[in-house]
């Protein structure tokens, strides 16, 4: 199958707008964000590129076999939302792990990771705190430069669908704004985590569970949508 046949239905949608790199672009007053409610987290210099050939996965997930498989699949796990500004990668993770059964709370999870007021370091924090905290098969992917390309895309669609029939939500660092399968868009200048608890159209649509605003808890976005949110970042899958 092409790229162009595989991409075709989500290539329309509205693109992403990117926005200023990390905590520095926001605004502080008196010690805390003048904005609320974006939940902030750093950038993460710390990953390794992903590999440009992207025909399998690394784990036998080969891109031929991925419309041969269920075309959807939507997890049960316990969303709440950050406690406060900087617990997003806490928030996030803990919703993966509660899809396994696990339920932490968001304390004993921003501990693990390390979150400061600053943040959360990258998405290195997030997948080893996945795989020792009752997750397990989880790893990193980068995606270093600020332009996604198709193999990456190739790669995230992938990915979500191996982690979600594994029962494994997806954990993502993203920054920037993303607009959703409804035409909203969701902004995090200063980065933001959050996860991939479903997908659909063999994974070129993925649900998202956003600990940021419980009333906009859930929705859909296309995967092309999805890895340039993620650009200069990377996931946990």
């Amino acid at each position: 199958m092409t790229f162009v046949s595989r991409w075709l239905p989500a290539i329309t949608e509205t693109p992403i707008r990117r926005t200023a790199l990390g905590i520095a672009g926001l605004a502080v007053a008196g010690g805390a964000l003048a904005a609320p409610a974006i939940a902030v987290d750093t950038p993460t210099p710390a990953m390794s590129p992903t590999s440009a050939a992207v025909t399998t996965d690394g784990r036998g997930v080969d891109m031929r076999d991925i419309d041969k498989g269920s075309p959807s699949k939507v997890l049960d796990y316990q969303y709440k939302a950050q406690e406060n500004g900087y617990y997003c990668a806490p928030a996030a993770t803990r919703i993966a792990l509660t899809a396994q059964g696990h339920t932490p709370t968001q304390d004993e999870v921003a501990g693990r990771l390390g979150t400061t007021e600053a943040g959360t370091n990258s998405a290195e924090d997030t997948t080893r705190v996945l795989n020792t905290t009752g997750g397990k098969g989880y790893r990193t992917v980068a995606i270093p430069d600020p332009t996604v390309t198709p193999e990456q895309m190739d790669r995230l669609q992938v990915d979500i669908v191996h982690a979600i029939d594994g029962k494994r939500p997806v954990v993502m660092n993203i920054k920037g704004t993303g607009t959703d399968l409804d035409g909203m868009s969701h902004s995090y200048a200063g980065g933001h985590y959050l996860t991939v608890v479903g997908y659909d159209d063999h994974g070129r649509k993925v649900k998202i569970a956003d600990p940021a605003n419980p009333d906009q808890a859930e929705y859909w976005m296309s995967t092309i949508a999805l890895a340039n949110w993620a650009a200069e970042r990377g996931y946990s899958a």
